[in-house]
C-alpha cells in the first residue's frame, strides 16, 4: 500500500520512530532507514517486539544493507525545555534531514507529523505494519538502549543498564535515595519530587 500516492512507486521513502519518551533519564534517540529494495531484510518488526538480541543482529544488518539510514537525538536539556513531544519531533526531523541519499517521502509511526521539507504521513502502530518504521524503530531502540549502559558506567547508583531510565520500582528507589544525577529530566514528575525532596532536607 502505497501511503504516500503523490509519490511515485520507486521513490525513496523513509520511515522515521523514536525510542525514549517515557524514561526519566537520557535522551530520545530517533532513527530514519530508507530500505534497498534490492536488498530485502527479514525479520524486521516492532522493536519491543524483539528481544534484545535478535534487535541487536538486525542493528547491524540494517546498517549495511539499507540504502541510507540516520540517527539522531535530542538531548536531556532539549526534553526539559520544549517538553517531550516537541522533542521527540525535533529528533525525527533530525534523523531525517541526515539521511543520504535524502528521503523524498517519509513514513512517521505515531499519529503526528515532525516539520519536514518533503512529503510525510503518520501511521498509527506504523513500527509494526511498514517495514521502513520497523527498521527504524530497532536502530533508535538500539542506540538509546546502548547510550543508557554507557550512562551506567557514569551513575551506577541508578542501574541504567536494566531500566533504561524508565520509571521502574527500582530506579524509584534510587532517585529517593540518591536524588537525581545530571541525566534525568528535570521536567519529568518523579524526577521533580526527589529534587523538592532533596532541596527540602537541606
Amino acid at each position: 500500500m502505497n501511503r504516500l500516492p503523490q509519490l511515485p512507486p520507486n521513490a525513496r521513502v523513509a520511515g522515521t520512530d523514536e525510542a525514549g519518551r517515557g524514561p526519566l533519564a537520557g535522551s530520545v534517540v530517533a532513527a530514519a532507514v530508507i530500505l534497498d529494495p534490492t536488498r530485502p531484510i527479514t525479520g524486521l518488526n516492532d522493536s519491543k517486539k524483539l528481544s534484545s538480541a535478535r534487535r541487536e543482529r538486525l542493528f547491524d544488518t540494517i546498517q549495511s544493507d539499507a540504502l541510507a539510514w540516520s540517527i539522531a537525538q535530542a538531548s536531556v536539556a532539549e526534553i526539559d525545555d520544549l517538553n517531550i513531544l516537541h522533542a521527540s519531533m525535533l529528533a525525527m526531523q533530525r534523523a531525517v534531514s541526515g539521511l543520504q541519499p535524502a528521503a523524498e517521502g517519509v513514513l512517521v509511526d505515531g499519529n503526528r507529523l515532525p516539520e519536514l521539507a518533503v512529503p510525510a504521513c503518520a501511521v498509527i502502530g506504523g513500527d509494526a505494519t511498514e517495514a521502513c518504521i520497523s527498521a527504524a524503530s530497532i536502530l533508535a531502540k538500539v542506540a538509546r538502549d546502548r547510550q543508557m549502559i554507557a550512562l551506567h558506567a557514569e551513575y551506577p547508583l541508578y542501574g541504567f543498564d536494566r531500566h533504561k531510565g524508565y520509571p521502574t520500582a527500582a530506579h524509584r528507589d534510587a532517585l529517593a535515595a540518591h536524588g537525581a544525577c545530571p541525566a534525568h529530566r528535570r521536567s519529568f514528575a518523579p524526577v521533580r519530587a526527589a529534587l523538592a525532596r532533596a532541596s527540602a532536607v537541606y
